[in-house]
C-alpha cells in the first residue's frame, strides 16, 4: 500500500521543478549582470545622464531644428491651401462658364427649329407636312404633349451624407442608397416595354441615340450631367402603363431598390405634360436606303449604352396610339369641327 507523499518530507519535489527557467525568468524578471550595473552606478552617483555644458547646448539646438522644421512645414501647407483654392474656384468657373454657353447653344437650336418649322409650315404641301409631323413626333425632334405617367425617384434618406467620416464601410452604406445609372436604364426600358410612346428625364427628352451612363458620382443622359430627384415623364395611355410597369421585371426591381435600399419612387397618373425636343437627334452613318455614304465623321464618337427606342408604328397613320402629339397641334375634335366649318 501507497502512501501520499507530503510537503515538508525529504522526497517532496515541486511540481513546477521541471520548469525552474520559467521559474527563475518570471521571479527574477532582471538580468543580474544589469542589478549589478545599475547597483555600482548608485553607489557611484551617476545617473547615467550628461549634464555637462556641452549636453545642454546640444539639446537646446536639437529642439531649435525640430521647432524649425515644424515651423516650414506648417508655413508650405498654408502657402499651398489658397492656390488648391483657387484652382478650384477657376475650375469651377469654367464648369459653369461652359454650361452657360451649352445653354446658349441649346437655345439658338430651339429659336433655328421654330424657324425651320415655319418654313416647312408654309412651303410643304398637306401630305408631306403630315409625314414630317409624324417622323419628328417619332424621332423626337419636336417638343410633344399629352397624357402619362410622371414617376419621380430620388436617393434614400441620408445617402449624401457620411457625417464627415472616412470610414469605408460608411461611405459603401451611403452608396447604396443613391440611384445608379443601371437604375435609371432599367426603369425607362420598362415604361417604353409598358407602351410609352415619348419620355424625358429631367426635362431632357430620350430617343434612339440616347445614353444614360454614369461618369464618377454622377449620371449623364446625352452627356448632360443630371442631379436628383430624377423626374421621368413618359407619355402614353397612363394606368394601363403604370399596371404594365410594375407587374412586370423592371417595377419588381423598382420594388427592391425601394425595400432594400430605401430608394423613394412616386408614381402618379397626369392628365396633359408637355415634354421638350431632343437634341443631337442628326445621324453620322445612318442614310437613307439607295442615298450616296455621307463623308466620314472627324472622330469616333465614345461607346454608349442606349435605352431601348420606342417601337416605331408599322403604318404611317400616327403615333402608335394616339396619346403624344406635338405641342400646340390640334386634337382629332378640333380637327373634324375644322373640317365642318370648311364644308
Amino acid at each position: 500500500m501507497s502512501t501520499r507523499e507530503t510537503p515538508g518530507t525529504s522526497r517532496y519535489r515541486r511540481p513546477d521543478a521541471s520548469m525552474s527557467l520559467l521559474v527563475d525568468m518570471m521571479t527574477n524578471s532582471l538580468d543580474a549582470g544589469y542589478a549589478e550595473a545599475t547597483a555600482r552606478r548608485a553607489v557611484r552617483g551617476d545617473t547615467g545622464m550628461n549634464k555637462g555644458p556641452l549636453a545642454r547646448i546640444l539639446a537646446v539646438v536639437g529642439v531649435a531644428l525640430i521647432a524649425m522644421i515644424l515651423m516650414v512645414a506648417a508655413m508650405k501647407v498654408h502657402a499651398a491651401a489658397p492656390q488648391a483654392e483657387r484652382e478650384r474656384h477657376q475650375l469651377v468657373d469654367r464648369i459653369h462658364a461652359d454650361e452657360a454657353e451649352v445653354d446658349g447653344l441649346q437655345s439658338t437650336v430651339e429659336r433655328l427649329r421654330d424657324e425651320v418649322d415655319a418654313i416647312q409650315e408654309v412651303s410643304l404641301p398637306k401630305g408631306a407636312k403630315d409625314r414630317v409631323e409624324l417622323l419628328a413626333l417619332l424621332t423626337g425632334s419636336e417638343p410633344v404633349e399629352g397624357p402619362g405617367l410622371k414617376v419621380v425617384a430620388d436617393d434614400a434618406k441620408g445617402s449624401d451624407n457620411t457625417n464627415g467620416t472616412s470610414d469605408p464601410r460608411q461611405a459603401e452604406a451611403a452608396a447604396n442608397g443613391r440611384i445608379l445609372d443601371r437604375d435609371l436604364q432599367r426603369l425607362v426600358n420598362g415604361l417604353w416595354k409598358a407602351g410609352a410612346e415619348a419620355i424625358s428625364i429631367n426635362n431632357q427628352r430620350l430617343t434612339a441615340l440616347s445614353a444614360i451612363r454614369a461618369a464618377g458620382a454622377s449620371i449623364l443622359v446625352d452627356n448632360r450631367p443630371l442631379a436628383p430627384p430624377y423626374t421621368i415623364l413618359a407619355i402614353g395611355n397612363a394606368k394601363p402603363m403604370q399596371v404594365e410597369f410594375m407587374v412586370g421585371a423592371d417595377g419588381r426591381y423598382l420594388r427592391q431598390l425601394q425595400e432594400n435600399y430605401g430608394i423613394r419612387v412616386n408614381l402618379s397618373a397626369q392628365k396633359k405634360m408637355k415634354l421638350p425636343a431632343a437634341l443631337g437627334t442628326s445621324l453620322r452613318y445612318a442614310n437613307p436606303a439607295g442615298a450616296p455614304p455621307p463623308a466620314p465623321p472627324p472622330s469616333t464618337p465614345a461607346k454608349s449604352t442606349p435605352t431601348t427606342p420606342p417601337a416605331t408604328p408599322s403604318g404611317t397613320g400616327g403615333p402608335p396610339s394616339g396619346s403624344a402629339r406635338p405641342t400646340g397641334a390640334p386634337t382629332t375634335s378640333q380637327k373634324a369641327t375644322e373640317r365642318k366649318g370648311k364644308q
